[in-house]
């Protein structure tokens, strides 16, 4: 790429340009007519922030305790699956990154590294810090399922993010007609079964992976499931997935250690709310009972900052560490966290905040109806 790359749609369009088609529509696209992909993003542009000035912002400190573990700031990379799609090295180039920016890194459980090897590339290297939580499907072998927990347990992953929106696999055109599948050379890494590991079988012309959710997730998931998995792990349970105040207070209820505001980056049910427009409702909900967290849409400081500032603990990114990934490995996700990372800290200062802990409400609603951060 020429020039230099100064914003997240510029790792995008690079991205673009050297992911295989169906690998970057995979990533790229959202459910149905994409209404709620697009709004994710749009959210944001609803709000406006309303800066505090004299407020001597020489300092601007970014980091924050999360889950027990102090990171550098509150941004964190979210689970994306199937990572060597993008980059040979995949989820280890990434843990490297989220170790040198000192961030936390959310492992996906169709991952194409193992929970092991992830671990090692986090705590090989020479960086300062960074921590790892598993993302954990149910599958319908429930055996299966706490085998992952417990080798995330043994290596040293810090919580469990559930994710609890995903009974069955939302409908993606773009994969439908690509009729997706994983690479030949690659497999999630976690299973040992052909079949389970999404590395072979007949899926005629669907998204492989739809028909691959709808043979091996359980999609008789409920609330007393939390209860069952909070039995058999250690580690902080936080559930993925709640769009709304009244699952928030079940999941209050249910003893979980933090809720993640997601619609599953758009990717499964078209025509739900953007994250951020329903992110206040929960945290009202839970009246500080649990952390609240959020993902979707997010593609620069001010976007963090706003959302920080309705509430949310911290925030997790997707596709943009992706985009990173795909344009330069392991140093291309370190260059997208550290740019919203800085445009993060310009952000606080051109608004008067000198710290996380410091941020109180600085949104408010507009003169036309829309709110102001």
């Amino acid at each position: 790429m020429s020039g230099q790359r100064v914003c997240v749609s510029d790792f995008e369009e690079e991205a673009r340009k050297v992911l295989p088609k169906a690998v970057y529509d995979y990533y790229r696209s959202g459910a149905d007519e994409q209404s709620t992909l697009a709004d994710n993003v749009a959210a944001f542009k609803r709000w406006y922030l309303v800066p505090r000035v004299l407020r001597d912002v020489s300092v601007v400190d970014l980091s924050v305790s999360m889950l027990g573990q102090r990171l550098s700031m509150p941004l964190c990379v979210a689970a994306t699956a199937m990572q060597r799609m993008a980059h040979p090295e995949g989820e280890t180039a990434t843990a490297r990154a989220c170790r040198t920016v000192g961030t936390g890194m959310m492992l996906s459980s169709w991952a194409t590294s193992t929970i092991e090897e992830v671990m090692s590339a986090m705590t090989t290297s020479s960086s300062a810090g960074g921590v790892l939580w598993l993302q954990l499907y149910i599958y319908k072998d429930r055996e299966l399922t706490l085998s992952l927990v417990r080798r995330a347990e043994e290596v040293g992953y810090k919580a469990i993010f559930v994710t609890v929106d995903t009974p069955y696999l939302g409908r993606r055109w773009d994969d439908m007609r690509n009729s997706f599948q994983l690479p030949p050379h690659l497999s999630m890494s976690n299973f040992s079964t052909a079949s389970l590991a999404f590395s072979e079988g007949n899926y005629g012309r669907d998204s492989g992976l739809a028909v691959y959710v709808a043979k091996a997730i359980d999609p008789t998931l409920c609330w007393d499931d939390i209860t069952w998995l909070k039995k058999h792990t250690i580690l902080p349970v936080i559930v993925k997935g709640i769009l709304n105040g009244e699952d928030a207070v079940k999941a209050v209820n249910y003893g979980v250690s933090g809720i993640l505001v997601s619609n599953h980056g758009a990717r499964q049910l078209d025509g739900v709310p953007a994250t951020l427009d329903v992110l206040d409702e929960v945290v009202k909900a839970v009246q500080g009972r649990c952390d609240v967290y959020m993902d979707g849409g997010v593609r620069r400081g001010t976007d963090i900052l706003k959302a920080l500032a309705l509430g949310a603990k911290a925030i997790f990114i997707g596709r943009p560490v992706l985009w990173g990934l795909a344009c330069q490995g392991e140093k291309g996700v370190t260059e997208v966290l550290e740019l919203l990372k800085e445009e993060l800290r310009l952000a606080m200062a051109l608004s008067g905040c000198r710290s996380v802990s410091e941020l109180s409400r600085y949104v408010e609603a507009d003169k036309w109806g829309a709110p102001l951060l």
